[in-house]
């Protein structure tokens, strides 16, 4: 039996999960789960090998779900023909007790403010503690269940799936128990944690949040928003009626302190003393009210998002460039939630520091249910689980042809299944028209990589703003990613590694700037998807297509919903989100629905 569902080419693992259906015995069976927070979520893995991911907003359509996971549960089982009575083990990414402990009983011992603290979170601590009660009684799991430390789940969940047998792993996000990072390295399949001592509440993550939610946005939702506006600020700007640049608060906000340490300065922050309120007086002082969600958008809103990436930015590749130089280890692996913030990753592959770079498309706390299968199944083969470079994240929800088909029937709505559906689909997106492209297995983690994706041409510039008005209905301001044909990547854009997650931002190439306008952000950079046949073979197709009809390898991809709501996941979201848009042309499954 083959160690490893990695080792397979695409055609192969559909082959090989056909035979997982017919057999049953002797199968060793870990389901994951991430509980406790946002983003919850459901893995599975049989045999060693990852079967399917599910996150749990795809089926309550509350996004960023904090919801027991159930329905992800359900469909993971359902995707990999397992029953209760199959399952060996679960899997959760947090150590809760730690949690209670370090981060509510001990600072409530010397800080009053943290007793209050303690006392408004009680309900939470009590869901902490009685975890494994709840998680068995939603699930009648009699079986073991283990706790893996949260960040180092993290760092599981992107070396494993690199295929770096050495590599620098790194974390950063809100929080996990206590810690807010963690820096390991990978060898031989077995992670050692070097660095663990940035402590909460010094976060970038959660500073990150706190800015969002100033500006006016959502925290755990809308920090991706805060990214796109940053380039269009300017963070050497003068603060009004202040003596510093943007930049130079935020340098005092977030102080480095060490190789791989760096500080809070507590005075500009609050979200340690009480809850929904985030920054401190100090801060609202210096930089005016809070913004509402309604208020107008001014520069200096987006002067501060542009401070407060660079300082991200700079704070990350400090230590990155020390544990480089420490370490001597040339390939970098990503995680944790700051993992979603391609501008940063995109310099991380810009500064040269390493040969390569892979981040974990479900970098956020969704991944962590993926990453504890593989810390499970490591301590399971007494650490001889090994990296193998795995591309497939479309572990999601899928349709047969004959329920797709059911689903249009009871809709009402006319529609055609033409023999060569990539050849017209293509000749609609040369046309201009935007289609809502539904197929196969749904993506785990936040970006639709092409089987839950709006797609159109990307050109001229104008669809841009098309689409976020009158499709995505969201910031006119905001960027969407080119596809590329992987064998044009070098010759469009300034990146010489491959993309496949659409979490590294690049340059595009000056003289290619015109010909794919609507996917390039104002400062020229580009969140860029590269798409090789063995990883999507069906949208790897359409783009071969679509370059036959026009001589241009890219197309414009954005995620298959509208601002607020998750992507869509089955086949009746999908007809809904496209008759209440202005999507032009539905392909889901063989079938084409137009308007």
């Amino acid at each position: 039996m083959l160690k490893s569902f990695r080792d397979l080419p695409s055609i192969i693992q559909e082959k090989r999960c056909l035979e997982l259906k017919k057999t049953s015995d002797n199968k060793y069976v870990i389901l994951g789960m991430t509980y406790g927070a946002h983003d919850t979520s459901a893995a599975l893995m049989i045999d060693g090998q990852v079967i399917a991911a599910c996150e749990q907003e795809r089926f309550d359509l509350i996004k960023h779900s904090r919801s027991f996971p159930k329905e992800a549960i359900t469909e993971c089982m359902k995707i990999g023909h397992v029953s209760w009575d199959e399952v060996n083990e679960i899997s959760v990414g947090f150590e809760y007790i730690d949690k209670i402990r370090k981060v509510y009983l001990e600072p409530a011992l010397i800080d009053e403010a943290r007793i209050e603290f303690l006392i408004t979170d009680i309900e939470r601590i009590k869901t902490f503690y009685n975890m494994e009660e709840i998680i068995r009684h939603e699930t009648d799991f009699n079986g073991t269940i283990k706790f893996f430390r949260h960040h180092k789940a993290h760092l599981a969940s992107a070396y494993y799936p690199s295929g770096f047998n050495e590599a620098l792993l790194v974390s950063f996000d809100g929080m996990g128990e206590i810690e807010t990072g963690m820096i390991g390295r990978g060898v031989d399949g077995q992670i050692e944690v070097l660095h663990d001592n940035v402590l909460y509440p010094h976060s970038l993550g959660l500073l990150y949040s706190a800015i969002t939610f100033f500006l006016g946005w959502q925290i755990n939702c809308d920090e991706g928003i805060i990214m796109g506006l940053a380039p269009w600020g300017d963070y050497n700007a003068r603060i009004p009626d202040y003596d510093k640049s943007y930049l130079e608060v935020f340098e005092d906000i977030v102080i480095i302190t060490g190789k791989y340490e760096y500080e809070i300065n507590l005075d500009w922050i609050a979200y340690h003393q009480k809850r929904d309120t985030w920054v401190s007086d100090r801060f609202k002082n210096i930089f005016g009210q809070k913004r509402e969600k309604n208020d107008p958008l001014m520069g200096h809103h987006r002067n501060i998002a542009a401070a407060l990436q660079k300082r991200l930015e700079d704070v990350v590749l400090a230590q990155l460039n020390e544990a480089r130089k420490e370490y001597g280890l040339s390939k970098l692996c990503i995680a944790g939630g700051v993992g979603l913030n391609c501008s940063l990753n995109g310099k991380i592959v810009d500064s040269g520091l390493f040969d390569e770079v892979f981040v974990q498309p479900a970098a956020g706390d969704a991944g962590i249910a993926y990453g504890s299968i593989l810390l499970s199944e490591s301590q399971r083969l007494g650490n001889g689980l090994r990296p193998s470079k795995d591309h497939n994240f479309y572990l999601g929800s899928r349709y047969e042809n004959d329920e797709i088909e059911s689903v249009l029937i009871e809709c009402g709505y006319s529609y055609d299944a033409p023999k060569n559906l990539a050849a017209v689909t293509a000749k609609s997106l040369a046309d201009g028209l935007i289609i809502g492209w539904f197929q196969g297995a749904s993506e785990f983690g936040p970006r639709a990589l092409g089987n839950r994706s709006i797609l159109c041409r990307p050109y001229p510039e104008i669809q841009r703003d098309h689409i976020n008005s009158r499709v995505k209905f969201r910031e006119e301001f905001r960027p969407f990613a080119p596809a590329v044909l992987s064998e044009y990547t070098e010759e469009f854009f300034q990146i010489k590694q491959e993309s496949p997650h659409m979490l590294i931002a690049c340059e595009v190439k000056p003289d290619k700037k015109q010909i794919i306008p609507a996917v390039v952000h104002v400062d020229d950079s580009c969140r860029v998807q590269t798409v090789k046949e063995s990883n999507n073979r069906e949208f790897y197709k359409l783009l071969k297509e679509f370059h036959k009809i026009t001589n241009c390898p890219v197309l414009l991809n954005t995620s298959f919903n509208v601002k607020g709501q998750p992507i869509v996941n089955t086949p009746k979201q999908a007809v809904d989100c496209f008759l209440s848009t202005n999507i032009d042309v539905l392909v889901i499954g063989k079938y084409i629905l137009k308007k």
